[in-house]
């Protein structure tokens, strides 16, 4: 492809987080093309700087060869303090313009630097802290492709490490994160309760959405300090025949994201008169889209892949590129 043609990409940007490495080709806002690789920051070819330099170069090297001047952006674990450099956590509340001018850049070993998104700190007396690295972006996509949402939204980002984020006038006012995903593989695969569980590498199989809904009732009609004797109860609901071995891992999964979703959705105020936006792998979303539903709520939209939008935010508010967006 000439550089001259209208096809010529703008933007080089890179969702890099610890176990996998995402390159999106992108122009006027749009993704032209995308690669990924398995070179997380844990799984890099050797220790530090090279192994950053050499999984670059290995995804998006002949890009720059065939385009030298392309400006790069970059979010996730790359930034952290294992990372690549590390970017400071900004405090809330915090923006898009925020995160442009927190940015850190590191040279590439290809000619232009990366530009590295911080991660976004919440840390107010009386409270838990909390942090994310990498959502800030995929919330800053949404807000680029959804205006309106930036006046009050509340943001709902599913996975290993859950958030709920409260967006007023464009920023990140505050957050909460929940351990859903990762107390689910660490009780289901190393604790006495995946001892009666079947390996889930056995078969496909379908979810028992009964099951999955007890375990959102429970969680739904809990007391505080009822979740530990709860959890237990996935054990015993296998010991006494209660639910078949192959359902309790849906009863688990019921049960915490049921917890979750009764503490977000608290934490959240007057959902009413605010959107709810879930941002989220399909799958992923389709389950809690499911358990919102059970607690009398829905979603007012539902998105896939915002980091790539998110990181032309990024460029866009740094300088990195023009005006242009789809």
């Amino acid at each position: 492809m000439n550089p001259q043609t209208p096809l010529s990409p703008q933007l080089l940007a890179l969702d890099w987080g610890t176990s996998s490495l995402r390159a999106f080709l992108m122009r006027d806002g749009e993704v032209i093309e995308t690669r990924q690789s398995a070179h997380g920051i844990q799984h890099l070819p050797q220790p530090g700087t090279p192994g950053y330099e050499q999984a670059f170069a290995a995804i998006a090297g002949d890009w720059l060869r065939q385009w030298p001047e392309l400006p790069i952006v970059a979010c996730g674990m790359v930034g952290s303090a294992q990372g690549w450099k590390e970017a400071p956590y900004v405090r809330c509340p915090a923006d898009i313009g925020t995160l442009a001018g927190q940015s850190v850049a590191v040279p590439s070993g290809l000619g232009p630097d990366i530009l590295i998104a911080p991660g976004v700190l919440f840390d107010e007396p009386g409270e838990l802290p909390d942090v994310m690295r990498g959502e800030e972006i995929q919330i800053a996509g949404a807000l680029l492709d959804h205006p309106a949402w930036a006046a009050r939204s509340c943001m709902l980002l599913p996975g290993t490490h859950s958030k709920w984020a409260q967006i007023e006038d464009g920023r990140i006012v505050r957050y909460a994160s929940y351990l859903t995903g990762e107390l689910f593989a660490v009780l289901s695969q190393h604790s006495i309760l995946g001892r009666l569980m079947p390996a889930a590498a056995e078969k496909p199989r379908e979810t028992d959405e009964a099951a999955f809904e007890l375990g959102l009732s429970v969680a739904r009609d809990s007391r505080p300090g009822d979740l530990s004797h709860q959890i237990f109860g996935t054990r015993t609901l296998g010991l006494t025949g209660r639910l078949p071995a192959a359902s309790l891992a849906d009863y688990l999964s019921g049960l915490l994201i049921g917890h979750e979703l009764v503490s977000g959705l608290a934490g959240a105020g007057d959902l009413a008169q605010v959107p709810l936006v879930m941002i989220g792998a399909p799958s992923l979303c389709r389950r809690y889209a499911h358990s919102l539903h059970f607690m009398g709520r829905a979603a007012d939209a539902v998105l896939d892949n915002t980091a790539p939008a998110g990181l032309w935010n990024l460029a866009l508010a740094a300088g990195r590129v023009g005006g242009g967006h789809r």
